[in-house]
């Protein structure tokens, strides 16, 4: 690189930014096909003919920087794009409302996976085209990353898209993905107002996201314990062994979430084939391995060629779309910090869930489909967990919770059960809660969960949310077992009372410490189905296994309703694809592990 600080050549790198030798040489191959030089006409072409016009100091800023991708691809997609100072523009920003300014020493990033085939820049008829009416828009995928730059610590929380929740839209209760349509602000309100997540920072991906990394990569191989198919995302395995998948393969493996496998090695009919039952927790579980894989492809091939990391960081950034406060500053910041975090060293967990075991889930007299609920303790205690949150402080601001004595609590009934409902409320007073009332309210439908409702301001869609309502409902939150969510709505919450209790199926109160560990078991159930144009059996094994203990709260573990409480950190099933070992010729570590049976 010249000496000379010419117009638009980039200047010294900040200090303590990883491989500065490497990032110069980028941008000096950068800087020749841009001005014109001997590569002006190849990356012209690389750039679809298109000429980039000069930038100014702050642009010049912006692609040296360039955390936007690179928390994403290292924190997310393996830490690829550290190395890359180029390029920021082409990240698009959108302005994203409730989100929080950073308090402390930690930050939330929320990671979605979108369903918006319209902002797909190229149609794909593999996905469903916006052209034809396939317009719906979901986050498939929505995780949440806990960045503690004191430490040097990331964490992943994995919330299943079918979890049915109080504040899912503006007007009520549904599954966690509808949120989007009304917007990543509305999204972003969901997981602060029903989890007590403060959200700081917001990156979304789309479908072409994940296949331009894995292409941009070469492709990664994956091995496939057994033959597996699912109709609907197009993954169609007819042989075990290691399979070398591109983009668009590596995406059906990612999407799938209605998969059968081959009951033996001699059946070749798909129709026939059992099919997968946790379809939502499944998807999570391979795509958290799918992760894992691309951490470790990216670790082999190793970084440092300007040309392969350009053509990587042209291929990622332009499906990208983060928050517009997510500011150059703070991104430089935590690239320093977090640039040689390894994806296969992150805690990937998922928030626990109940399957409700209905063919289609009733709230209000509309039909939902496939749903599942928070259950709890297990669910505070994991965001606790993974959140480094104490017991007995708030979730959302890191604060001790209020006494229970000091504010107003009423419980009605919900569930058409009074007996429960006066028993939640004597069972709080013991406790030390002030329980003014307790009454009755229409059931929302034969199942439901309880929804611990406060009210005061929702979070503003510009500036910090301060809820005192909020820290008290985390306070009862915090005692009930069962299948149980926060919910905001003033209009729910009797008057005279900060927060009320609506009790639904199978809620209880904890009489005493939970569990640390129980015996490990897994809950087998089975479903048969048939049609009336082919005649055919479909059996949904469900299983519950787990590298991590679960606490079956009372009442839910005797209910046909519910299925067993979901792990939190579960061990790939026999069918799953994983990664390959070194000679590419069966699974790393060994063969598939059994999954255990559980009664």
């Amino acid at each position: 690189m010249s000496g000379e600080q010419g117009g638009n050549e980039p200047g010294p790198l900040p200090s303590g930014v990883a491989n500065g030798d490497r990032l110069i040489s980028l941008g000096e191959a950068v800087e020749r096909g841009t001005n014109g030089g001997t590569n002006g006409a190849a990356s012209g072409a690389a750039n679809g003919g298109k000429h980039r016009k000069p930038r100014s100091r702050r642009y010049k800023w912006v692609r040296r920087s360039l955390i936007a991708v690179g928390l994403v691809i290292v924190l997310i997609i393996a830490g690829v794009v550290a190395d890359y100072y180029y390029l920021g523009s082409l990240v698009t920003k959108k302005v994203v409302p409730h989100l929080q300014t950073t308090v402390g020493a930690t930050e939330n990033i929320l990671l979605i996976g979108s369903t918006n085939r319209c902002a797909l820049k190229v149609q794909n008829p593999a996905y469903g085209l916006c052209s034809q009416g396939v317009t719906g828009i979901n986050s498939d995928i929505d995780m949440v990353i806990h960045l503690d730059p004191a430490t040097g610590a990331v964490s992943l929380l994995s919330i299943p898209r079918d979890l049915f929740v109080p504040n899912a839209r503006i007007t009520g209760a549904n599954k966690i993905d509808a949120a989007l349509v009304e917007g990543p602000g509305q999204l972003v309100a969901a997981i602060e107002e029903d989890f007590a997540i403060p959200i700081n920072h917001y990156v979304e991906l789309n479908f072409d996201t994940f296949a331009s990394v894995v292409n941009a990569l070469g492709g990664i191989k994956m091995y496939f314990p057994v033959p597996i198919f699912d109709a609907e995302s197009g993954l169609n395995v007819q042989y075990p062994g290691c399979r070398p998948l591109d983009g668009y393969h590596a995406l059906q493996v990612v999407r799938a979430r209605h998969l059968q496998i081959q009951p033996s090695p001699s059946n070749h009919d798909h129709a026939t084939w059992p099919q997968e039952a946790l379809s939502d927790l499944a998807r999570i579980r391979r795509t958290h391995e799918f992760l894992r894989v691309l951490a470790a492809k990216v670790a082999a091939r190793g970084l440092g060629d300007p040309i392969v990391d350009q053509s990587l960081a042209t291929a990622v950034l332009p499906d990208l779309t983060v928050d517009s406060g997510f500011s150059e500053g703070e991104m430089v910041s935590l690239a320093r910090t977090f640039a040689h975090t390894k994806i296969a060293h992150v805690p990937q967990v998922t928030y626990p869930v109940l399957e409700v075991e209905t063919n289609s889930y009733l709230y209000q007299g509309y039909y939902y489909g496939d749903v599942e609920f928070p259950v709890q303790p297990t669910g505070r205690s994991t965001v606790n967990q993974i959140f480094g949150v104490k017991a007995g402080t708030s979730s959302f601001t890191g604060k001790p919770l209020p006494a229970p004595a000091s504010f107003r609590v009423s419980v009605v009934d919900g569930a058409a059960a009074p007996s429960q409902a006066a028993l939640v409320a004597r069972q709080l007073t013991a406790k030390g809660f002030h329980v003014v009332s307790n009454g009755t309210t229409t059931p929302v439908g034969p199942v439901s969960e309880t929804v611990v409702w406060y009210g005061g301001p929702r979070p503003p869609a510009h500036g910090n949310w301060t809820s005192p309502a909020l820290e008290a409902a985390q306070a009862v939150f915090s005692e009930l077992q069962g299948p149980v969510s926060l919910g905001y709505d003033p209009t729910m919450v009797t008057p005279g009372a900060l927060v009320t209790v609506q009790t639904g199926t199978d809620v209880s109160v904890k009489t005493s410490a939970v569990p640390a560990k129980t015996a490990t078991t897994t809950t087998t159930k089975s479903k048969a189905t048939t049609t009336t144009t082919k005649t055919k059996t479909k059996t949904k094994t469900k299983t519950a296994a787990t590298t991590t203990t679960l606490y079956d709260p009372p009442g839910v573990r005797t209910n046909n309703s519910f299925g067993a409480p979901s792990p939190t950190n579960p061990a790939l099933e026999p069918w799953d694809p994983r990664a390959c070992n070194a000679a590419g010729t069966g699974p790393a570590g060994g063969p598939a592990k059994k999954s255990t049976k559980k009664k």
